[in-house]
Parts: structure tokens; sequence; C-alpha cells
């Protein structure tokens, strides 16, 4: 799921996407946004490699479950700063994370067609590089600790996590890394969700207490239809419960910044995230 093979396809389609559809979608969290009592705040973590810009989002009253969202290949940015807004705005503490952090501080690009050019890709394969699945849940576990940590959070509550494209796969590896506090994961058009390696994140499925929602594009389906069975597969010989499904829209059709951007498809993944997240 997820791999070149999408992000050219993506790039030929263009980016006529990204006019009036994209911009009625910002306008539109900017407008809850404004109605919610939130406390944002730019937040620096300690990590086993350095030191992780992100920014922590919660409602200014009451404790709430904490949740890690983990950006996609373009990193943090104001898109996934409203998306944060929102997701705290339906009562969540949302760390919204720099996973590039060992490379340098948010935002490395302000839009995911900044990807599709030359000098985008050229300023992240770096980054991307920097990062690897140990890395990761090392990073996981500093998060979750940064969360529990918080007034806002409320320890009683179990953590959630979601990721999407390169960020979907973080939010199993989060799972496997704290399982005794991440509860749920939700992956929306994730990447290498099922490969051959040892620590393949269907593989690590076994290793979590969680419960799961992997939301799959039509067109990474298209191209690796057993993905989705090995997914429900792993899942039930692990006894972890798991929504899998493919949704009717491509790659990138929850991130409100991409080409791809599927407003009616999107609506209904954030539903079965909350859906998800309400069981923590």
């Amino acid at each position: 799921m997820c791999d070149d093979l999408t992000f050219a396809d993506m790039s030929r389609r263009g980016f006529a996407g990204l006019g009036a559809g994209a911009l009625t979608a910002f306008a539109a969290q900017q407008a809850l946004a404004g109605d919610m009592d939130l406390v944002e705040r730019a937040v620096t973590i300690p990590t086993a490699d350095g030191a992780a810009d992100a920014i922590f989002i919660h409602p200014a009253k009451g404790t709430h479950p904490g949740v890690v969202m983990w950006p996609d290949i373009a990193g943090l940015r104001e898109a996934y700063r409203l998306m944060a807004r929102r997701l705290a705005g339906d009562g969540y503490a949302v760390l919204v994370v720099n996973h590039y952090y060992r490379t340098g501080k948010a935002p490395f690009l302000s839009g995911l067609a900044e990807w599709f050019k030359p000098e985008g890709q050229a300023k992240m394969k770096p980054a991307i590089a920097a990062i690897t699945p140990e890395g990761t849940s090392r990073d996981a576990r500093a998060f979750v600790g940064f969360l529990d940590r918080q007034k806002a959070v409320d320890r009683r509550r179990r953590i959630g996590t979601c990721g999407y494209c390169m960020g979907g796969p973080y939010t199993v590896r989060t799972a496997a890394a704290v399982p005794a506090r991440v509860g749920a994961a939700a992956s929306f058009h994730g990447a290498a969700l099922v490969t051959e390696a040892p620590d393949s994140p269907h593989k690590l499925i076994t290793h979590t207490q969680a419960r799961f929602l992997f939301a799959i594009a039509r067109n990474d389906d298209a191209r690796a239809p057993g993905d989705k069975d090995a997914l429900r597969a792993a899942a039930a010989a692990a006894h972890r419960a798991a929504e899998v499904e493919v949704y009717a829209a491509d790659h990138g059709w929850c991130t409100i910044d991409a080409p791809s951007y599927d407003k009616a498809e999107a609506e209904r993944a954030w539903a079965r995230m909350l859906a998800l997240f309400n069981t923590l």
C-alpha cells in the first residue's frame, strides 16, 4: 500500500483537486475550531535520539484521552494542525508530531503538493532516510510518556493513535511499543503495513493490546490486494479486533490538503475513527 507508483499516479493527475475542495475543507475546520475552547501550544519532547517538536492541542477544561497523531510523508504542517484541532474539539488531547525531527524542525513543506515537485522530494528524502522502525518505536514510547505527564490527559483512559500514509504503520508500532497504554490505532491509506520484514507492522499486531482500524485506499488495494487479507488474518491470529475496509477513494483521501482529498469518504473514515477512540 502506498508506493512510488501511487505517488506517480497522483502526480500525473495533477493538483486540480487542491482548489475549492481543499480550501472549503480548511475553512470548515477553521470554523469548527473557532467554536471550541481549546488550548494549543508548541512543545519539545526529549527522545532517545534528540528532541522532537510537536503541537499539543486539547480542550481547555477537564481531562481527556490522549492521542498521538502521525502525519503523512509531507510532515507536520498547517493541514495536520487543523486536523488535530478538530480531533481535540471532539474531546481528545492530541499530540501531532514531527516525525522528521532528527533532520530539522517542522514544517519541511507547506503542503502535500510540494512533495510532488523535484525540489520537494530532494528536500524530504534525507529526512525520510533518517527514520527507522526502531527509532519510531523509541519515539512512540517518548510521545506516550509525554501524554501521560499532562494534566489534560485522563490517565484512567487508554491512549489512541492515528496515522496517515507513512504514518499509518507508525500507529501499529506505537501500539506494540507501549501495549499496556495504547488501546486503539487507526491507519488511513497506510504505507508498507504488510512486508516481508520480520518486524512488518502486520506481524506486530500480536504484540499489542489495541483495537485497530485500517482504512485502505482503492488504488493501494488494486496494487496490493492481498494486504487487506493479511491484516485481517494477523489480527484474527492475535485475537485483536480490527476493522479493515477499502474505501472508494484514492491514496491520501483523508488529508485535507491532498490532491486526492475526498470529503465524503474522509468524513466516513473520521466517524469510524471516533467510534474506535470511543472504546478507549
